[in-house]
């Protein structure tokens, strides 16, 4: 009910707007999802299809990676002050700033999208799993220890339940961030994704289809943003 209240909300105030600036620039929502409605079914699904495949390769990518690492440096004190150094001189670099470096190396195609978004992601789930790693107890291992639990045990009942729960927060929190990375990546080397279908509606000053387009790419934020959450409902019930 409030999710339904603030869409409408909003459309209240598109409205307004579109009133009072009157001007092609800004369409009414009714014309807009009279565009939305007339995109092929094809086009839609290829669209959203190619984007949705590169967010969730980067975000793959990110999480094997930067899981491994940060595991490694939250058990390991001496792997700890060997790569803290190299995460934090690395990490402040802004991510957007490197993608003509990516482009000169991996070209133009799918691989410089998917290794960007997984160098926006990437640092962040190595802190945030350091972090939650070392912030466990060493009582829980020692606990376990003298259940006479092993190395296995003790990772799937106490380690990555911590690192898990700041994973799927990290990831909720870097999506859009990840998301807008992937509508810049699209605007170059590809003829499909919705970054593309974006740019090509206002090059054409078809300003319905634009909107249409931005409205798409909310919606599949909004859908990833859902899936964390049951993600998080799923795995995270000790936590309720």
């Amino acid at each position: 009910m409030r999710l339904l209240l603030v869409f409408l909300g909003m459309h209240v105030i598109w409205y307004v707007a579109y009133l009072l600036v009157h001007h092609p620039m800004l369409p009414s929502p009714l014309e807009v999802y009279q565009a939305m409605g007339h995109l092929g079914g094809r086009d839609i699904v290829l669209n959203v299809g190619y984007s949705l495949m590169r967010i969730f390769a980067g975000v793959l990518l990110a999480l094997i990676i930067g899981l491994l690492i940060g595991l490694l440096m939250g058990r390991s004190p001496l792997w700890n002050k060997l790569l803290d150094p190299v995460v934090y001189l690395t990490y402040p670099v802004p991510k957007i700033a490197l993608l003509p470096v990516v482009m000169l190396f991996f070209g133009l195609g799918e691989t410089s999208k998917i290794l960007m978004i997984m160098l926006i992601l990437i640092f962040q789930i190595i802190i945030s799993v350091r972090d939650g790693v070392k912030a466990i107890p060493v009582s829980t291992y020692d606990v376990l220890t003298s259940l006479g639990a092993g190395p296995g045990q003790k990772f799937w009942h106490v380690t990555l339940p911590g690192a898990l729960s700041v994973i799927l927060s990290t990831i909720r929190i870097s999506l859009g961030t990840a998301i807008s990375v992937l509508f810049f990546t699209e605007i170059y080397g590809t003829e499909h994704g919705m970054g593309f279908f974006i740019m090509d509606a206002w090059l054409r000053l078809d300003y319905p289809q634009m909107y249409a387009g931005i409205l798409l790419f909310s919606l599949v934020g909004f859908v990833l943003f859902l899936l964390v959450d049951l993600l998080d409902y799923r795995f995270m019930k000790w936590r309720k």
